[in-house]
């Protein structure tokens, strides 16, 4: 097996169709604090990190150095923390949403009025 990429050159993992992708727990809502307001929605008595164009809403995309940081990880729900780089799991996740994280750099690099 080939060992997956930095976190901060992949991205993968962080990027979803689905609206619930990641479980927030009530201790993932209080560790988030402040920011869960911004980062965290709810459907019914059910919590989830909010999505924003296909990735998670902690998401930062830098195009210049083309990497991803995630602006909530000292306080990230436990889901994200259970998954450990270069695990099966990751490579799951890197094998079918490989070429994501690239469509959204390339999105985000485009001359303003450009479609």
């Amino acid at each position: 097996m080939t060992a997956a990429p930095q976190c901060l050159a992949c991205g993968a993992c962080c990027f979803s169709r689905l609206v619930d992708y990641v479980r927030v727990t009530g201790d993932d809502h209080a560790r988030l604090s402040d920011r869960a307001d911004d980062l965290v929605a709810f459907d019914g008595n059910r919590a989830h990190m909010r999505m924003e164009e296909g990735h998670c809403a902690a998401l930062r995309l830098d195009v210049a150095t083309r990497s991803f940081v995630c602006s909530a990880y000292a306080t990230r729900p436990d889901a994200c923390r259970d998954l450990a780089r270069d695990s099966g799991a990751c490579h799951g996740e890197l094998s079918t949403k490989w070429e994501r994280p690239l469509l959204a750099l390339g999105r985000h690099a485009r001359p303003a009025g450009e479609a």
